[in-house]
């Protein structure tokens, strides 16, 4: 996710129960691009025992490959493309979720890119970008230039995260292409990627925007998938983790209110969880001061208290996502 998987934030989740692998913020690939330092770190200096995929997004092929290239002299688990990003910005330049409206220029990109990484190349993309007239085509394209592995959000780009998640056309995938494909879009809760994967026969799921707010959901669906007893997290947990993470994405010399605003990203998403009135979201979102922001955690999650966090998002609380997943 952009802006949210860094170092630091995989390190947190990792305290929790990691996922089977991370995958970087995309380093953005253009003519005068370079491998951005502050992502490779999330790379070279990797330390939650768990692999790590870069991802890139980019449209022009030659550089593309040059930035697959470079990224082979780090210790990556492989590269991956994003051809999924929903925001305006990328898909009016034709990256990200922009190429799923040219098939023919999908082949070129895949194709060479297959060429240029040795090791495992996976795709992450959704189901179109205004319809889904070139689902089945690209779909192909993954098994002509043998990805290794498919992630697939279930809406399209111009759906962006409003519409409910055709789960059906994911199911469609999955019988399709050759690889193991994860399934990506709401996938909220452990009984929900139990869900999830009978329904459309993923080989996983993959977890984005959720794992902010719950970061103990891959423990929780691994448990789930053993048949164990799923962990119950309590508002006390989840306050140790909201001051965590407030610790550990802290810049040395940032203003204080510039570090409660980045923190309110984060929060967007826990809040879901809190309460089902969003009052901890409304207060949480008039925080000016790390003290102001800590009381506010203390009050709606006691450090002394055994209420629950709530295993789903609750209805209608909102969480304004603002990062790719």
């Amino acid at each position: 996710m952009q802006d949210v998987t860094d170092k630091p934030f995989m390190a947190v989740i990792a305290d929790c129960g990691a996922p089977d692998y991370f995958v970087t913020e995309y380093f953005r690939v253009h003519v005068q691009s370079r491998l951005e330092k502050h992502i490779l770190e999330a790379v070279t200096e990797n330390n939650t025992g768990r692999p790590v995929f870069a991802q890139m997004i980019g449209e022009d092929i030659y550089h593309l490959t040059r930035a697959a290239k470079d990224l082979q002299a780090h210790p990556i688990a492989g590269v991956d493309l994003n051809m999924g990003c929903p925001s305006p910005t990328v898909y009016k330049k034709q990256c990200g979720g922009g190429l799923l409206r040219d098939p023919q220029k999908v082949d070129q990109v895949l194709g060479a890119l297959r060429e240029a990484v040795p090791g495992l190349f996976t795709v992450k993309m959704r189901i179109g970008f205004q319809d889904t007239e070139n689902f089945d085509a690209i779909l192909d394209l993954v098994n002509k230039h043998e990805v290794d592995l498919l992630s697939l959000h279930g809406r399209t780009v111009k759906e962006m995260y409003r519409s409910q998640v055709h789960y059906d056309f994911i199911k469609r995938a999955a019988e399709r292409v050759n690889c193991p494909l994860l399934a990506n879009g709401d996938v909220t809760s452990a009984a929900k990627a139990r869900w999830v994967l009978d329904y459309t026969g993923a080989a996983g799921v993959m977890v984005g925007r959720h794992a902010i707010r719950n970061p103990w959901i891959f423990r929780q669906i691994r448990e789930d998938q053993a048949g164990l007893p799923v962990s119950k997290i309590t508002l006390h947990q989840v306050n140790r983790y909201v001051k965590d993470l407030y610790a550990a994405v802290a810049k040395p010399h940032a203003p204080e209110q510039a570090q409660v605003n980045k923190m309110k990203k984060y929060l967007n998403f826990v809040g879901q969880g809190v309460d089902p009135e969003g009052k901890f979201l409304y207060e949480m979102r008039r925080a000016k001061t790390k003290q102001q922001l800590f009381d506010i955690c203390d009050r709606h999650m006691p450090e002394d208290g055994d209420a629950l966090f709530a295993d789903e998002p609750y209805s209608g609380v909102i969480a304004r996502p603002n990062c790719e997943s």
